[in-house]
């Protein structure tokens, strides 16, 4: 670019505008001293925010121990259900009602009768079943119910069969405990309950 002489160019002309107007400032005003009044007003605000602040900690705080308490109740109450669900297990077992339905003086038979309803009649060669056959024996043993008692027995440990063998072909009708209640009669029908 070239340079331009500053002769050349001319200087803005002034405008005549309005004349300023000289005042004098204000006198300073003085502050008044902020009074005791609003001073304590505002540390009572403060102290009570703080003290809600801590209340509402404090609060906060007894909840999550409550949660924890009872999150800790509710996994014990659940290996509690587990245990209960792993006994019921134990006592459904086949084995289990198995070794119950002897000691009760009930013996499997080896050799099984079956009945048609059909026409009435009689399939297979009925025979009684007796003790100390080969089916008495668990074929699969189980080791979860070897510390379970028996129908039979007491919390002791004795039965109320006095030590004889139940189940055995000659006292099956001892192997059945004293309290078992006696069948009601039969006179030719089945019994039913009175409804009217």
């Amino acid at each position: 670019m070239s340079a331009v002489p500053a002769q050349s160019i001319p200087a803005p002309a002034r405008t005549p505008g309005r004349p300023r107007w000289l005042r004098p400032a204000p006198e300073a005003v003085r502050r008044a001293k902020p009074r005791l009044a609003y001073a304590i007003i505002a540390v009572a605000g403060v102290a009570a925010i703080v003290v809600a602040q801590l209340l509402l900690s404090i609060a906060v705080t007894q909840g999550a121990y409550e949660v924890d308490k009872y999150q800790i109740a509710q996994a014990k109450l659940d290996r509690q259900q587990q245990q209960l669900r792993e006994d019921l297990d134990r006592v459904q077992s086949p084995q289990y009602l198995a070794a119950n339905a002897e000691a009760l003086g009930m013996v499997p038979n080896a050799n099984p009768v079956f009945l048609r309803l059909s026409d009435g009649a009689v399939t297979g060669d009925p025979a009684a079943a007796g003790a100390g056959t080969e089916a008495t024996a668990p074929l699969v043993p189980n080791a979860l119910i070897d510390g379970v008692p028996l129908v039979t027995e007491h919390p002791t440990g004795e039965t109320p069969t006095q030590g004889k063998t139940p189940g055995a072909a000659g006292n099956a009708g001892e192997a059945i405990p004293a309290r078992a209640p006696a069948p009601p009669p039969v006179d030719g029908s089945l019994p039913t309950p009175a409804t009217h």
